[in-house]
């Protein structure tokens, strides 16, 4: 761990540190490194961790939102390319093979509601069905659980599928555009079949969009489907 907090102090930008003044020592940019990590691998609150650190509240609430911005900077085009290929697709439809035994899955989206403080003069666009003010975060994830797509920022009144309906993954998934590999047989089959996302009941069912069926009284089939899916919902 300390040799992966080195690399990552020197790769991030120089945002995150500061100079000695008259007044006081800055906090060591490995302690603040230290703190976001926590913050957002555990979802520890800012009270928990002064104590856990022995750092101020307020200064945690300073430096958390710069480092995480930091640390968006200097990754995102490793972690999040902008483009991804038809090549990108196969490899991650052949880690769901491997991974989860769900062949032609290029995908798992989903909705995550984040819970916030109530905006001023919001009414209940951000209160959600789960009685709480929230922002939404919709994903699309790999079979190793890392981003692909995200969108940040809906209302938390909203449904994921209103969600999805206005976002700029649909219509790049209806228009072919999202260079989703071509269709193909099935291991062991012969009739192709096309590559697609894993959703749930939120989404609609589509050529491009997989999810499970919801009748009571399934047939062998369809529970073998519904069992495969569903680590991936």
């Amino acid at each position: 761990m300390p040799t992966c907090l080195g690399r990552y102090l020197t790769e991030l930008p120089p945002a995150i540190r500061k100079s000695s003044t008259s007044f006081r020592e800055p906090l060591e940019p490995g302690l603040k490194l230290a703190v976001t990590l926590r913050h957002l691998a555990t979802g520890s609150t800012y009270a928990d961790l002064m104590y856990a650190f022995r750092v101020a509240r307020n200064s945690i609430s300073l430096f958390v939102p710069k480092v995480c911005e930091a640390i968006y900077l200097a990754y995102k085009d490793e972690v999040m390319p902008d483009e991804i290929t038809t090549e990108d697709w196969m490899r991650i439809a052949s880690d769901f093979e491997r991974i989860w035994n769900l062949p032609h899955a290029c995908g798992a989206l989903d909705g995550k509601h984040i819970r916030i403080r109530k905006p001023p003069n919001s009414g209940s666009l951000f209160f959600n069905y789960k009685h709480f003010f929230s922002t939404v975060m919709m994903a699309l994830v790999d079979a190793d659980y890392k981003f692909i797509w995200l969108s940040v920022g809906s209302y938390g009144s909203a449904s994921d599928s209103q969600i999805f309906r206005d976002s700029e993954l649909r219509p790049m998934l209806e228009d072919g555009t999202l260079d989703l590999p071509p269709p193909s047989p099935l291991p062991n089959g012969e009739t192709d079949i096309p590559y697609f996302l894993i959703g749930d009941d939120a989404f609609p069912l589509r050529s491009w969009m997989m999810k499970p069926y919801s009748r009571k009284r399934l047939d062998h089939d369809e529970r073998i489907f519904n069992y495969r899916l569903s680590p991936c919902t």
